[in-house]
Parts: C-alpha cells; structure tokens; sequence
C-alpha cells in the first residue's frame, strides 16, 4: 500500500519518498514508492504530473490493490531504467499549476452539484474533468432560468468563502450524517465538508475555501441520455474562455461596426442575406447554364440508338457543372460527361429522360480507373477527386459507353 500524502495535506508542492520497485511495461518505466502526494487518475480526475529525482512524471495509476505506480518519461532504454534504484530516496515535485487548476475544478463541481441538489432535488449522475472543461451529467434537464438560478448559488457560496474540510468517518458513521450522495464503499470514508452547505466522500484533491475556486461559470448545456449534460469552468479556466470570447466580441464588434449587444442581430441579418444571394446566385447560374447549354449541346456527336452525346471538360466548380450538365440533358436525347478543368478532377454524368444509359454506371468506371469518390442515379451522378488528364478521362467516359453497347 501506498501512504498517500494528498488524502491530507492537497497543498502539498514537494516531498521525499522511498523508492519500493522499478519495473518495465511496455515502453515505460514504472516506479512504486513508500508514499507520494501525485494523485492518480480517479472518480473524474486526471492524474498528476511533476518531477520524480530528475525524471518526468507522466502518468500516475491506481491499479495495484491501493499501490500507486509512477510512469516515467523516456522509457526502458532511457537513464531512469538504471537511475531509479529500489531503497533509493527521491525528491518528488508536483507539477502545482495542473494540479491547482484541478483542485479549482474538482471543488467548484462540489460546489455546483450541490446548488442543483439543493435547490432542485437533482442528483449529478456522473462527472468528468478535462483538460480544457469539466461536465457534470444531471437526473433530469434543466431550463435555462433552473441553471441560472444553480450557478448564482454556487457562486454565492464561493465568494463567502467558506472553509472545506477533510473529514473521516467509517460506512457507520456516514450512513448518519447529510451525505449529498450516498457511498456504496466500506470501512474509512473520505469526506470532502463544503461548510454548511455540502458533505460527500470522494479521495479526489480541493481547494481549502471555497474563495480559492475564484469563480463557477456555466459554458454550455445539453440533452443527455434523458437527462442534462452541464459544462462548467472554474478559476483561471473561466479567466481563460472570458477572455476569449471578449476578443472573439470584439473583432466582431469592429467588422460589423456594431455595439456588442447588436452583434447576434447583425449576424441573423448577413446570414439571411447571404441565403438571398446564394438563391440569387443560383437562379443566375441556372440562366448562364441554359445558355451555355445551347452552345455545348450544339457540338454533340451522335452515337449507337441516336443519342447525342456531349463530352466537354469546362471551367467551372461543382454546382456550375451539375447545372449545366442538367441543362444539356433536359433536351431530348442527349447525354453529357462534364468534367472540370481543375484537378483533382470533378466529374458529372446527366442524361436526358427519354434515354436509358445509366449515368452512374459511367461515373463507376470513372472513379475505378482515376480513383476518387460519387455517386448517383441513372439520370444523373456526380464525383470528384479523379487523378488524370482531360483527355484520358473524357476518353475512358467513351469506352465505358463502348462497353455498355454504346458506339
């Protein structure tokens, strides 16, 4: 067993421990000590890292039947693997500002939990801590005004702040007191005592007052597996995305030359202008397409069963080739290829109603031979990405023609 120093004394920056194994898995170096304040990964939060002697601490398990084992950086064929000695004392350094931020985190989830549960009756199913937010999985979902109304509490109760405890009690003791949620473990619980306004077990790492987590925000919410998934930042995290989003304000303030409370209006409105000029555009498109239609179209050739066919490479992006490959093949009899003269290659294959060739046969054989991806129906397919020349995929269209009995 490790003696675990963070059950105490979370503050804890550096310590000397004994070294108690040193073992390989994998392409890691794994160390055991008599003690150690790096808290492994556990009930939602990550591990932490640091220095062991001079070597980089890069992830701490909890696997062993309460032994904690250390995994180094650099690996068996590193200096650690010989370095690292058993009976040799190692002084150990936290990494403080990973583990601050987790313990900002993991309080300020205590913290909210607890405001849902006291103000609601709304238990937090799950919770998980990230690297760059934290969620918190809720019984039922919230409105907007319910997450308000948790997230002002909660912060009301870290700008008192209050003092948080370490307490122990055994399964007896607990099953008597407030517990926000209930403990499934026996024998010595670990209580976190959020003073007077919330009591759970939990071995993770936290602030000792509540002023510590400096500030609870609500980024974002939605609907979870019946319930409301809750996305939450504490401290420097919520330091961190305010300032983000007041840069990302303010640019858009000054593009649209608009004040900040404008801005949501502002775009609602170049977003519906921007559909008037895309149908516009369209409607435009479908005209140039009909006209260049009846020059193309004037160039076919005829082939087997009388079909005119129309194999062209024009300068155009996709929606340009579609338009106007349908508008080839809405005149009777006839059958366009179009490719694009940009590479890699786009491709389009209408034909018109009264034929039978399918088109996306054709694009099939395409794709096959020039590779790249589409698809489609009879009367019309569509591809890109083909890798060859003009010629040779205009040529291959033919054959496939060929091949269909068409010549």
């Amino acid at each position: 067993m490790t003696e675990r120093l963070y059950y105490n004394d979370p503050d804890l920056r550096e310590f000397d421990a004994t070294v108690r194994s040193v073992a390989d898995r994998g392409d890691r170096v794994v160390v055991t000590l008599d003690r150690t304040a790096f808290y492994p990964t556990s009930g939602g939060q990550p591990f932490d890292t640091g220095t062991l002697g001079p070597f980089r601490v890069v992830d701490v398990l909890d696997e062993n039947g309460g032994t904690i084992e250390h995994l180094l950086e650099g690996g068996v064929k590193s200096d650690s693997r010989q370095m690292v000695t058993i009976g040799q004392t190692v002084h150990c350094v936290i990494d403080w500002g990973r583990r601050f931020d987790h313990m900002q985190q993991h309080t300020g989830q205590h913290v909210l939990s607890a405001a849902f549960d006291k103000l609601f009756g709304v238990r937090t199913l799950s919770f998980h801590l990230g690297a760059a937010v934290s969620t918190i999985d809720l019984a039922r979902e919230m409105t907007p005004v319910e997450i308000a109304d948790a997230e002002d509490t909660a912060n009301r109760i870290v700008w008192e702040d209050r003092p948080v405890a370490i307490r122990y009690a055994t399964a007896e003791e607990a099953a008597a007191l407030p517990l926000r949620k209930e403990s499934g473990r026996g024998g010595t619980l670990r209580l976190i005592d959020v003073d007077g306004f919330d009591l759970s077990a939990c071995g993770g790492t936290h602030v000792a007052r509540t002023g510590a987590i400096g500030i609870i925000a609500v980024g974002s919410s939605e609907r979870f597996k019946g319930g409301q998934r809750i996305e939450f930042l504490c401290g420097a995290r919520a330091l961190a995305r305010f300032r983000s989003q007041r840069d990302a304000i303010s640019s858009g303030v000054r593009l649209l030359s608009v004040l900040p409370e404008d801005l949501p209006a502002s775009i609602e409105r170049l977003q519906a202008d921007a559909r008037e000029q895309k149908r516009s555009l369209a409607a435009l498109q479908g005209e140039l397409a009909k006209y260049r239609a009846d020059e193309i179209a004037a160039s076919a050739e005829t082939i087997g069963g009388g079909i005119r066919l129309v194999l062209r490479s024009v300068d155009a992006d996709a929606n340009g080739l579609k338009s106007l490959a349908m508008a080839i093949a809405g005149r009777p009899g006839h059958l366009a290829v179009l490719i694009s003269t940009n590479t890699p290659t786009l491709v389009v294959v209408a034909r018109s109603s009264d034929l039978h060739v399918p088109a996306n046969q054709i694009l099939a054989s395409l794709t096959a031979t020039f590779g790249g991806r589409g698809g489609g129906k009879a009367e019309l397919a569509q591809g890109g990405g083909l890798d060859g020349d003009t010629h040779s995929i205009l040529n291959r269209a033919r054959e496939a023609l060929v091949s269909l009995g068409y010549n």
